[in-house]
């Protein structure tokens, strides 16, 4: 770490939305204060100022609907001091004085969740949709297959011409030109945020730096015909990037990039000014608070000559992290503390506002328990909360990672689920964790509660999943509030739901096919792979015709799906994959009578290349679970021996030196080596399912040679000849 910033609290803004948080330009040259524009979600607006030693607001005005986007624009080579909200899909534009000059509704029938602005040019966004406008004057629309996360453009006054760029859900840039798609550029992972490099798109104005769900960071040059990977930087957290920007926080003429992720942490990179295409940035700071942060800019805005991060969490907070130092304004001199005037009237101040609002609060609950006797037939009113989640598969550990944030703090989550699910530790997770009797019979597998600690507001759950088997899981949410109410979150489980988007398809690997004939449509197919797998478009193919790739994110394996009108064609090099995909879409098929022709074909090849897949994974966790095992004898002769260490191989010297380490991995991965055999197991069965041989008496005997922990005779086993039949699967 090569920078030390304080944390500055400056205000509460209510919920917020991404990149809800900009500074507007100041025009002298010397480091005066800047403003700030915060806006919420529930329609407030206000531009504020700091005084000597409190949040000045300068305007304040409510648009009486939710926003959804906030941007700053201008015309092109002056500063861009108009602040332009979107609302549904009517966009306003004001001043820094708050005065409204623009109002102009765009017609679409989405409600707008992203928008650009650069010169007379305005970029917005729905789910699926894009529509350019040039003066208010609709210029043209694409409508993407799967949702869009974001958008900008590069600089006009550098390029020459408008370039929108979009991100969208299918891990692909699309550089457009005119409203329609002139290419795609394949990314990783998937997109979430996006900033044009330096602020101004570096020294030609072409490269944009992308941010994507798994935590990583890479920069895009964007070229007439094609864009070109510069490099790509592992932030080393697996929270999803939420927002960027650019600005000089140590003042030495060169911007710092600004980076703030969903689970609260708040990073600062170094730049190499000359050869940042090539070289990585390089991590000045980092710093994590309770909430995700939603946005993040830079600016000097609590004292004069201070560069600061300022950073806005999901519940409206907005703070600074500054590169004044704090400490100084409490001394000790003599055993004894000195504050300084201003901290003295900072103190004085907190204190007369909790008494103000400490009776603010009896207030409010008189009138509310009045307004429910009397409105309610003595019966309350469920307050309504909002609940911030999402499910996200982590393809590190090929596990689930499910967060669950609510603005107020949370008392207890209950999540129960209908399909078998493994519950890992989340080392963040500081809740006391209580698992209670399940009836798997009864279609409940796993019911637990979690009682979070006080002031807990966010909490991160780390699950795993079962591929073939299929059902909901439901988080039952209960916030520290009165009268006690409760939401349900409702997340579904997917049979291939350890798979994910992938845009490689290696035409070398042995390949098992299924094909399959039918009076169905594209849409229908479309919608039947949507309920089996993760990551599928939204909406199906507008040409008719669509080929899919997934990547399996536990055994490496490809999924390619082609399909179009009455017919589909589906490769896999894991036999297992293809017979859940075959099972469900025929379970889907006969629900709505729809004659299927079905024809399987088997490639014996790919079952001894699954399991050359799998020996890694194998080899790896019972070497780890071995280390384990024997961490705590050697501890034990090392106590009793302290000279013991010095002939000691090489192996056990780095057992010692790291048990901790392992001792941490070993317990993040639970039940690991059951998980890997059920799936050999399940290979085992789907080998021989397609020569109409029931195998599951020979059970027994493949798990005795699993336990032997021999590879080789593994392979043996599973291409020894089976010549008895004891039941048809066809």
């Amino acid at each position: 770490m090569e920078l030390n910033l304080s944390r500055v609290d400056y205000l509460h803004g209510g919920s917020s939305f991404p990149n809800c948080i900009k500074i507007l330009p100041t025009f002298s040259e010397d480091k005066a204060q800047h403003r700030l524009v915060v806006a919420n979600r529930e329609g407030n607006v206000q531009v504020v100022g700091w005084g000597k030693s409190e949040v000045i607001t300068i305007c304040r005005f409510n648009l009486g609907t939710l926003i959804s986007a906030l941007s700053l624009g201008g015309a092109v080579g002056t500063a861009k001091d108009k602040i332009f909200l979107a609302s549904g899909n009517m966009i306003r534009g004001f001043t820094k004085k708050g005065k409204l000059f623009l109002e102009f509704d765009t017609n679409l029938a989405e409600s707008i969740q992203n928008m650009f602005v650069t010169g007379s040019h305005l970029l917005v966004c729905g789910k699926n949709v894009y529509n350019q406008y040039e003066d208010c004057q609709d210029t043209g629309f694409y409508v993407s297959d799967d949702e869009i996360t974001a958008v900008l453009a590069l600089q006009v006054d550098k390029v020459g011409k408008l370039v929108p760029v979009i991100s969208c859900r299918d891990r692909t840039l699309k550089v457009m030109d005119k409203a329609k798609v002139r290419y795609l550029f394949h990314l990783d992972g998937i997109p979430t945020a996006l900033g044009l490099f330096n602020g101004d798109g570096g020294d030609i104005g072409s490269d944009v730096l992308v941010g994507s769900s798994d935590g990583c960071l890479c920069l895009v040059s964007i070229g007439d015909e094609s864009a070109i990977l510069r490099w790509t930087h592992d932030t080393e957290t697996s929270a999803g990037v939420t927002c960027v920007d650019f600005y000089d926080v140590t003042a030495n003429g060169g911007k710092e990039l600004l980076v703030g992720f969903d689970d609260g942490t708040v990073q600062v990179y170094g730049i190499d000014g000359d050869d940042y295409q090539l070289v990585p940035p390089r991590l000045l700071f980092s710093q994590t608070c309770n909430e995700s942060v939603t946005g993040i800019t830079g600016g000097i805005f609590g004292a004069d000559n201070f560069e600061e991060v300022l950073v806005v969490t999901y519940s409206g907070w907005v703070y600074g992290l500054t590169t004044e130092t704090i400490d100084k304004k409490i001394r000790v001199d003599d055993g004894t503390f000195s504050i300084s005037v201003d901290t003295r009237q900072k103190l004085e101040k907190l204190r007369t506002e909790i008494d103000d609002l400490q009776e603010r609060v009896i207030q409010e609950r008189d009138k509310y328990q009045t307004a429910t006797q009397t409105a309610s037939s003595g019966f309350s009113v469920v307050p309504f909360f909002k609940v911030n989640d999402k499910m996200v598969l982590n393809r590190e550990d090929a596990s689930y990672l499910l967060t669950i944030e609510v603005e107020s703090p949370i008392d207890t989550i209950l999540i129960q689920s209908d399909v078998p699910i493994d519950l890992l530790d989340v080392e963040r997770n500081s809740a006391v964790v209580s698992y209670s009797e399940c009836e798997p019979d009864s279609g409940n597998f796993l019911l637990v509660t979690f009682r979070c600690q006080a002031n807990t507001t966010r909490i991160e759950v780390r699950l795993r999943t079962i591929e073939g088997q299929h059902g909901t899981v439901r988080a039952y949410v209960t916030p520290r509030i009165l009268p006690k109410c409760c939401q349900v979150r409702t997340f579904s489980v997917k049979s291939l739901s350890l798979h994910v988007r992938s845009h490689g398809f290696d035409v070398n690997r042995p390949y098992n096919t299924l094909k399959i004939n039918g009076t169905f449509s594209a849409v229908e197919m479309h919608s039947w792979l949507s309920n089996c797998i993760p990551e599928m478009p939204a909406r199906a193919p507008s040409s008719g015709e669509a080929a899919i790739t997934f990547l399996s994110t536990f055994f490496d394996t490809i999924l390619h799906c082609t399909f179009s009108k009455g017919t589909a064609e589906f490769k896999s090099d894991n036999v297992s994959t293809i017979s859940i995909l075959k099972d469900w879409i025929t379970k889907e098929a006969t629900n709505k009578k729809i004659n299927l022709d079905i024809d399987c074909e088997f490639n014996d090849e790919s079952v001894l290349h699954t399991l050359q897949l799998i020996r890694p994974k194998l080899d790896g966790y019972l070497s780890l679970t071995k280390q384990v095992a024997l961490i705590e004898a050697l501890k034990e002769i090392q106590a009793h021996d302290p000279d013991f260490e010095k002939i000691l191989s090489s192996e056990y010297k780095y057992i010692l030196n790291n048990a901790d380490k392992l001792k941490a991995m070993h317990k993040r991965q639970p039940n690991y080596l059951d998980r890997l055999f059920g799936m050999i197991t399940d290979l085992y069965i789907d080998k021989h399912k397609y020569n109409g041989i029931n195998v599951k008496s020979r059970v027994p005997q493949l798990m005795e040679v699993l336990d032997k922990q021999n590879f080789d005779a593994l392979v043996d086993f599973f291409q020894a000849p089976i010549y008895e039949t004891r039941g048809s699967y066809i």
